[in-house]
């Protein structure tokens, strides 16, 4: 074996049937069907505990090189929370006045989206899923992060499995641009803004859009 910084040790699973396999694929899948985008949040509050288990769920996600090129930014400062409330409505405002098609308002229509983002402020909690482009060495100079966008794009996808895992909601927010969120939360410049995320329980009188998602047919090409 040639030198590695990773030495190899052996991989373990569990064995189980096929039976069993189909059987946890399809409890598994029943479950993350069930996954929403909820705006409409309550104030009840989301222990820390709990959302560094799901921190550290959505980190467990494969990287480029195991670069890991993610930070999560857990945010439940009240004042701070405003403050990204305010610089995103600014945002969206000229986005939904302006900067967005009209083909893109259309389609946003039906979801009865808005510029107006009060769950940022009633969330317990933000999460900002930052992205590193690269990383800097003890002289100061650079080495570069690899497929940042997909590693990144893979953590924010089990980080939302893990949110509905704990019997809580989520929202994906992209406020463009998002320069404003690295400026307010004072991040390093190797550092984008990828997501910005409430957490927490739905309001009790929560609705979500009656949805369908494409079939079986729709998603899978098959190649037997």
């Amino acid at each position: 074996m040639t030198s590695t910084d990773f030495p190899f040790i052996p991989y373990t699973q569990d064995s189980i049937s096929e039976k069993e396999m189909i059987e946890r694929s399809k409890s598994f899948y029943e479950k993350v069907d069930k996954r929403r985008s909820v705006r409409d949040f309550s104030d009840e509050p989301v222990s820390k505990e709990v959302m560094e288990n799901i921190i550290m769920a959505a980190s467990t996600a494969p990287s480029g090189a195991h670069k890991q090129p993610w930070t999560f930014c857990l945010i439940s400062n009240a004042s701070l929370k405003s403050k990204l409330r305010e610089l995103a409505e600014e945002e969206e405002k000229k986005s939904y006045g302006g900067r967005m098609s009209d083909e893109w308002l259309k389609d946003l229509a039906p979801l009865g989206t808005d510029w107006v983002k009060e769950f940022i402020d009633i969330a317990p909690w933000i999460v900002v899923i930052m992205k590193r482009a690269y990383e800097f060495n003890e002289d100061g100079s650079k080495h570069n992060n690899y497929y940042v966008t997909e590693s990144v794009g893979l953590a924010a996808g089990f980080f939302l499995l893990a949110v509905q895992n704990a019997g809580l909601v989520a929202l994906t927010h992209t406020p463009s641009p998002m320069n404003f969120i690295s400026k307010a939360l004072n991040r390093p410049e190797n550092e984008r803004p990828f997501l910005l995320i409430p957490v927490g329980h739905p309001a009790k009188n929560a609705e979500v859009p009656s949805l369908t998602r494409k079939s079986k047919e729709e998603v899978i090409h098959y190649y037997e």
